[in-house]
């Protein structure tokens, strides 16, 4: 039996620094966060996550593995993407990195 409110599955997430974006693989199609730096600032440029692939939590998970990635880096965030926006107001423990 699963539980009704349990958390998505674990997506495995690729950061692809050179193209500035992570990636989320998945059932052949691929849900994307684009990002460019400003200096020490990531610009969180969009989310994008087909609907094939949709309403699995894909796109909080690249959210999150770009705000890892940032405080990892010492940089700040600010989310022009209305989703990463969101997302980050309704996880608080993220907030320090709002720049």
């Amino acid at each position: 039996m699963t539980a009704a409110n349990s958390a998505p599955p674990t997506i495995d997430i690729q950061h692809q620094a050179e193209r500035q974006r992570f990636v989320a693989a998945v059932d052949g199609a691929e849900g994307v966060l684009g990002y460019h730096n400003e200096g020490r600032l990531m610009v969180i440029s969009h989310t994008d996550v087909p609907a094939a692939i949709g309403g699995r939590g894909i796109a909080g998970q690249l959210v999150q593995a770009a705000l890892e990635h940032a405080r990892s880096e010492g940089w700040t965030v600010r989310p022009d993407c209305s989703y990463a926006a969101a997302w980050v107001k309704r996880h608080p423990e993220y907030a320090s990195l709002l720049g």
